[in-house]
């Protein structure tokens, strides 16, 4: 069986996808622990985009309207 290499999420290394790895898809514990603590520090955010920042053509003009 061929062994995948995948890239670490936080560093870029190559790590084998492995059972054996207690890491993955990470590299090493200290690249797993800095990814959940920017996870908890909450520095890992979806843009959002407010309803006045968008352009009124992007609405849909057609269809119900929603009340």
């Amino acid at each position: 069986m061929v062994d995948r290499l995948v890239n670490c999420p936080r560093c870029g290394t190559k790590v084998v996808w492995s059972t054996d790895n207690l890491w993955r898809p990470f590299c090493s514990e200290r690249c797993k622990t800095t990814d959940l603590g920017a996870w908890a520090s909450e520095s890992y955010r979806i843009p959002v985009v407010e309803m006045d920042d968008m352009d009124e053509q992007a609405l849909p003009s057609d269809g119900p309207a929603l009340n």
